[in-house]
C-alpha cells in the first residue's frame, strides 16, 4: 500500500509450491464446521492498504469511508499517499478508522519515521521487505532491525518484520528467516507472518507460530489457488482454520491483503466477510 509506488518488492511466487507448500494447504481443518466455536473478534480484523493503493492515490477519504462501511475498524498503512501524517490522520479520524499498524523503512530518518507513526496512532510497525545475497548481509540487517526496534520501543511502538517467500530459501544451507529470528531480540522484534508467502516458501505457518511463540503477533491473510496464484481470503486452498485454531489466542491482528487485486474494494469486502464469519 505504498501509494502508486507499486514497488514490486520482488513479490514473485517461488517455483515448487506444489511440494512443500501443499503440506500446509489442503489438510483437513482441526475443527469440524459443526463443532467449531471460536471466531475472530471484529477489533482484530484489519486490512493492508497496499491492496487499495490504486484507489487511495486519488481518493483517500472516499476509499477509507468505503472500508468503514464494509465494517473495518482498523487498517495497516504503508504510506500516506502524498499527505502528511497529520493530514492522513485527520482523514482516518473522519472515517472512524484506526491505523493500528504500519509498514516502514528503517534506513532513512528514523526519528521522523517514528514521529509520523506516533501521529498516525500506530502501536505496531513492520519492515515490509528485505533481500540480500549472503547470510552475512542478513546478519547485518538483523542488527539494524534490532537497533531500530529499541528506538521504536522507546516511543511505545513495537517493530517487527513481514516476510515474503525468499526468506525461507536457504543460502548455503541457512534460511535467512532463521537468521532474522535468531539474531534479533525476541522481546523487541515481533513477526508479522504473511501466510501466502510463507506457504509459497514451503513453510508451515503453524510450525512457525509454535517455533517462535510468542513473537508472531500479526497475520497477513491472503489465499492461494491450487496452482499457487494469489486470491482473496477464503476463496483458495490455504487451510486458515487450521492456522487460526492453533494460534488465535495470541494473534493481535488478522490483516486482509491481496498484492494485485482485480477489484480492490471487492477484495476488501470478501476478506472482511471471510474473517468475520470463519469458525475454527
Amino acid at each position: 500500500m505504498c501509494g502508486e509506488q507499486a514497488q514490486s518488492l520482488s513479490r514473485r511466487t517461488m517455483l515448487g509450491v506444489a511440494t512443500a507448500a501443499l503440506a500446509t494447504v489442503a489438510l483437513p481443518s482441526v475443527a469440524d464446521a459443526a463443532t467449531a466455536r471460536r471466531r475472530i473478534p471484529l477489533d482484530k480484523i484489519s486490512i493492508q492498504l497496499y491492496s487499495l493503493r490504486s484507489l487511495l492515490q486519488n481518493d483517500p477519504e472516499g476509499t477509507l469511508s468505503a472500508l468503514a462501511d464494509i465494517g473495518y475498524r482498523k487498517v495497516e498503512l504503508a504510506g500516506t499517499y502524498g499527505r502528511s501524517a497529520t493530514e492522513f490522520r485527520a482523514i482516518l479520524d473522519r472515517c472512524h478508522l484506526k491505523a493500528s499498524s504500519t509498514h516502514v523503512g528503517i534506513d532513512g530518518d528514523l526519528d521522523k519515521t517514528i514521529a509520523d507513526a506516533k501521529i498516525l496512532g500506530n502501536s505496531l510497525a513492520n519492515v515490509p521487505y528485505a533481500n540480500f545475497a549472503t547470510i552475512a548481509e542478513w546478519e547485518t540487517f538483523a542488527g539494524r532491525l534490532d537497533t531500530a526496534a529499541l528506538a521504536f520501543r522507546k516511543a511505545g511502538i513495537q517493530l517487527g518484520y513481514h516476510n515474503h517467500a525468499h526468506e525461507f530459501a536457504p543460502i548455503g544451507g541457512v534460511r535467512p528467516y532463521d537468521v532474522l529470528t535468531a539474531k534479533t531480540d525476541k522481546r523487541t522484534v515481533h513477526l508479522e507472518v504473511d501466510l501466502f508467502w510463507a506457504v509459497t516458501g514451503g513453510a508451515d505457518p503453524v510450525q512457525l507460530f509454535r517455533q517462535h511463540f510468542p513473537r508472531v503477533t500479526q497475520y497477513h491473510v491472503k489465499d492461494m489457488t491450487p496452482d499457487g496464484q494469489m486470491t482473496d481470503p477464503g476463496t483458495g486452498v490455504i487451510d486458515f482454520r487450521r492456522v487460526f485454531a492453533a494460534s488465535c489466542h495470541t494473534i493481535r491482528e488478522f490483516i486482509v491483503e491481496h498484492d494485485q487485486p482485480a477489484d480492490p474494494l471487492n477484495t476488501a469486502k470478501v476478506g472482511f466477510e471471510y474473517l468475520r464469519t470463519v469458525r475454527f
